[in-house]
């Protein structure tokens, strides 16, 4: 048995280590596959008007190529933007999220694998398209599709496949299913905005020449922004400046916004975790051998009386501890490729395909294997090899104080790292729970959202579907909350009677929209067709608008002069504040206009709760009959928005998995040393049941002395997860409190998980027949 306890806790403890590792690894290594990551620089723009700075992830169109063509440092530029774009071949045809426009450089740049076609030229001529194999897969089957057709957005324009590239990895920022020349764009969807310099929309990439300097380079930007953007600095009394990110460290520790990224805190933690579950298999390794190696000490005796060498004991007690800790290693390595593919579902990701493309680790967990047999081993072979064999002889030795102190010590380690896991566990939990529950302060209940045409074919289709039975009501609208905004360049009448510029979030919205979202109207009224000037003369905006002007009051606000992206006219109402993004972020100014007929492609359906799979089969009817040509996509608003939780929500499941873990392995070592101290305790058993002891009193008796050890460590762990979870917290405008019964139940958890784990054998030895307690050895 204690033999398993050991083979087991030592596996579980290391399977866990080499996940947690394999994790790590992919997150460390983000965009590490590019040769040159160390030369690339993500331009990136703080914008700062008269009242806040925003951080941009993006930069104007016009800022990459100039800067190429002003500065010797800049050996190329790449710009990228990613569009949804429905594409066609014949019958074919699906709504692709992740078109991503690219100049041609982008091979060059970045090391993404071309399989077929030239990295040079792939993406250099208007409407060339490079396709990842798993997209070709989908259009083309096992055809060759090197220059075949593919038709592009509602026109149908035609474009040339003209590349094959390896599918991107995993751990890669910019992900996408479709490339397409940047100069198709430049040219055709957007003919012109690479000469905008105020127009915000590109993620820019740098790659600086060999030795260049980056902060003596990134001194000149704003002699460059003078010479190219200084009017229209001043006109809009805009304060702008270009931010450069090593490549390697935008995924970890921008906290700029982005469409995919990592949290340096989240790898730390798990570190941590992976480290501590290591530790605590290792201490029950440890107490459980060396706790064991004392009754051995009679055989060590009549070793050394028949001639046994000090050095061959050693070698004896060092050779039986390795030799456990590797068939330890040996279930470690079968029980980390059984649970990879698990593991990568819970983490979200493709962490590793396989434990053959990771030997390293494998590798790394033979030698640890190694290490923890050796220390295990070391106690026990200098101790006990070098006892006097007449002293040992001559009756059963007993452990020194020390070495019961040692292990004492060990047992609240474990349970003090255990303990601050569960404490963490429940914090994590309520955080994600509270986000999730929190009022956002606008309905997303059965709301529906279609990605519809723009234009006629929208308004036709919406004329449709609000005659059905199960729809409630409509609305337009180009952005929805959780979505991506908008931004426009804005001046608002703040209150000093100035205009006061900004790049500011902006929804398009039609007249039903707002209470079609039941937000609130704080001050003035919402948009209404009773009033024909909405539709270009009025602006709303939210209170974080109104603070930004610096009005006091929302009313203050009502009335004042705005223009903003060809339109002027005056403030007519202000909203209450909503979460339309995440609440790991504060609530951001936001504005709101009449939307224009052809604009605005998201169409929100409150529909009927009770016939929600009736009411979804007809409007899709209805949407095959109009749109035969583009693929039904929805969504529910409920499900789009908590996913901004989702990474939240895995960290929450994976530290909750290795939280259990460490438990149980802190709770078999529990056992072991239970087991143990029970089977050196049976002859007093007995005495004090022959004597009258009841079965719960000697329950008591066995169970005390663990337990104290466990309120000890809970005395230790509660101060270190206090600290530990303050600072995480801090990652989130919005945070729950650490409540005093977030410890109450750490508490309870974790001693009545020990005492259940204690009184497996304290029961059994009460309940034992004292006439075999006492029976001569």
């Amino acid at each position: 048995m204690f033999s398993f306890i050991n083979v087991m806790g030592l596996s579980v403890g290391m399977t866990s280590c080499c996940l947690i590792a394999l994790y790590v690894h992919f997150e460390l290594t983000y965009d590490a596959f590019h040769q040159k990551a160390d030369r690339i620089y993500r331009l990136a723009t703080d914008l700062k008007t008269e009242s806040e700075t925003i951080h941009y992830d993006i930069s104007s169109w016009a800022y990459a190529p100039n800067l190429k063509q002003d500065f010797p440092e800049v050996e190329d530029f790449v710009r990228i933007s990613t569009k949804g774009r429905i594409v066609r071949k014949g019958d074919l045809k699906f709504q692709e999220d992740k078109t991503v426009f690219a100049d041609s450089s982008f091979f060059s740049v970045f090391d993404f694998k071309l399989l077929k076609g030239d990295p040079r030229t792939a993406l250099a001529e208007p409407m060339s398209v490079v396709l990842p194999k798993k997209t070709v897969q989908k259009y083309f089957g096992n055809a060759d599709p090197m220059g075949q057709t593919l038709l592009l957005g509602d026109d149908g324009v035609p474009a040339k496949i003209t590349g094959v590239m390896e599918d991107i990895p995993e751990n890669s920022q910019i992900k996408g299913d479709l490339f397409i020349s940047m100069i198709s764009y430049t040219n055709y969807f957007n003919k012109g905005i690479e000469n905008e310099w105020g127009d915000f929309g590109a993620i820019s990439f740098l790659l600086l020449k060999p030795g260049a300097n980056p902060d003596a380079f990134a001194k000149k930007f704003p002699q460059f922004l003078e010479s190219h953007a200084g009017n229209m600095m001043r006109e809009y009394k805009l304060g702008i400046t270009m931010v450069m990110e090593p490549l390697r460290e935008v995924y970890l520790y921008s906290k700029r916004p982005a469409e995919e990224s990592g949290s340096m805190t989240n790898v730390t933690v798990f570190s941590v975790i992976g480290l501590f579950i290591l530790l605590i298999a290792c201490i029950n390794f440890i107490n459980l051998t060396t706790a064991r190696s004392v009754d051995r000490a009679k055989e060590v005796g009549v070793r050394k009386a028949i001639g046994a060498a000090k050095w061959v004991l050693a070698r004896q007690f060092i050779g039986e501890s390795v030799l456990l800790c590797l068939v330890a290693f040996f279930f470690a390595v079968l029980l980390s490729a059984v649970l990879i593919p698990g593991f990568n579902s819970l983490a979200g990701k493709t962490i590793s395909p396989g434990l053959g493309n990771n030997l390293p680790f494998v590798g790394g967990m033979f030698f640890a294997a190694l290490a923890i047999g050796c220390l295990a081993g070391t106690y026990p072979a200098l101790v006990l090899s070098s006892f006097e064999p007449v002293t040992v002889l001559k009756g059963r030795f007993m452990a020194n104080a020390k070495g019961v102190f040692v292990r004492k010590g060990l047992v609240i380690v474990q349970f003090a790292i255990s303990i601050t896991l569960i404490i963490a566990t429940i914090v994590i939990y309520s955080q994600v729970n509270f986000m999730r529950t929190r009022d956002l302060g606008f309905s997303k209940d059965q709301m529906l959202v279609i990605k519809a045409q723009t234009g006629s074919k929208r308004t036709v289709f919406d004329a449709a579907i609000s005659g059905l039975s199960g729809v409630k009501s409509t609305a337009a609208s180009s952005s929805v909350p959780g979505g991506r905004n908008q931004q426009a360049a804005s001046s608002l009448e703040n209150n000093s009677g100035e205009m006061q510029a900004g790049n500011l979030d902006v929804y398009r919205v039609d007249f039903d929209f707002i209470p079609l979202y039941g937000l609130k109207v704080v001050a003035g009224r919402p948009f209404s067709r009773n009033f024909p000037a909405d539709s270009s003369q009025s602006l709303m905006i939210n209170e974080a608008m109104a603070k930004v002007l610096g009005y006091s009051r929302p009313q203050a606000a009502i009335g004042k002069r705005f223009d903003q992206w060809g339109r002027k006219g005056t403030i007519v109402g202000v909203l209450k504040d909503f979460h339309f993004k995440s609440l790991q972020e504060t609530i951001k100014p936001l504005t709101f206009r009449v939307i224009d007929w052809w604009n605005g492609d998201l169409l929100s359906v409150n529909i009927d709760g009770r016939q929600v799979k009736e009411t979804l089969e007809a409007i899709e009817a209805q949407w095959k009959q109009q749109n035969p040509d583009r693929p039904f996509d929805y969504y529910f608003m409920d499900e789009f928005f908590d996913r901004q939780y989702r990474s939240d929500e895995r960290f929450q499941t994976l530290f909750l998995t290795f939280a259990l873990l460490a438990i149980f392995i802190s709770c078999l070592g529990l056992l072991g040393l239970a087991s143990h101290t029970t089977v050196q305790r049976t002859k007093e058993i007995g005495v004090r049941k022959v004597l009258g002891a009841s079965t719960g009193s000697i329950v008591g008796l066995l169970s005390k002395d663990f337990l104290k050890l466990v309120v000890l460590a809970f005395l230790i762990a509660s101060p270190v997860a206090w600290y530990g979870m303050h600072r995480w917290l801090e990652n989130f405008a919005y945070q729950t409190p650490i409540r005093w019964w977030v410890f109450a139940s750490a508490a309870f958890l974790s001693v009545t998980v020990a005492f259940l784990t204690i009184s497996f054998q304290s029961i059994r030895a009460a309940l034992l027949n004292p006439v075999k307690s006492l029976r001569s050895e």
